[in-house]
């Protein structure tokens, strides 16, 4: 599994524990080892380009999804093919105001950010509210195991 973790931020962020996350929910999501991801981490002025030049809204967000090879998640018995997922592109400086909002910590919130990139690269969305349940349950039992593991409960 080839996932590279650049942070062209001025904030710093535990990168290893990002990267154990997103090869946690590789696993959890039975995606290819060899499943390329790029995870970057930038600035809000960079994060509201390309929010305005994607989506058309102004401002920064918190988190960006690009997908490439359209993969979907696998099953126990069947695992995705190999492929390019996309990238992901996190603004930690919003995910502080985020975590300060929700009550926890920051790295937190950009575990919750990049799980939720994952989700959208495989083709999750939280448009209908059907979607929207979906999606979130599948977020907090992929971040909730996560925890779990790291703690050996």
């Amino acid at each position: 599994m080839t996932i590279e973790i650049n942070n062209e931020s001025t904030i710093e962020v535990d990168e290893q524990r990002v990267l154990r996350l997103a090869q946690f929910a590789f696993a959890e999501l039975h995606i290819h080892p060899k499943t390329e991801l790029a995870i970057q981490f930038v600035d809000e002025p960079a994060m509201e380009v390309l929010h305005i030049q994607w989506m058309d809204e102004p401002g920064p967000t918190d988190v960006l999804s690009f997908p490439m090879d359209e993969l979907r998640p696998g099953s126990e018995g069947e695992i995705t093919p190999a492929g390019l997922l996309g990238d992901i592109v996190v603004c930690p400086q919003v995910a502080i105001k985020q975590a300060s909002a929700a009550g926890h910590e920051p790295i937190n919130e950009i575990l919750l950010l990049t799980t939720h990139g994952i989700l959208h690269l495989l083709g999750f969305d939280h448009a209908e509210p059907d979607d929207e349940k979906e999606m979130f349950g599948l977020q907090k039992s992929i971040l909730d195991s996560f925890y779990n593991s790291e703690t050996g409960e």
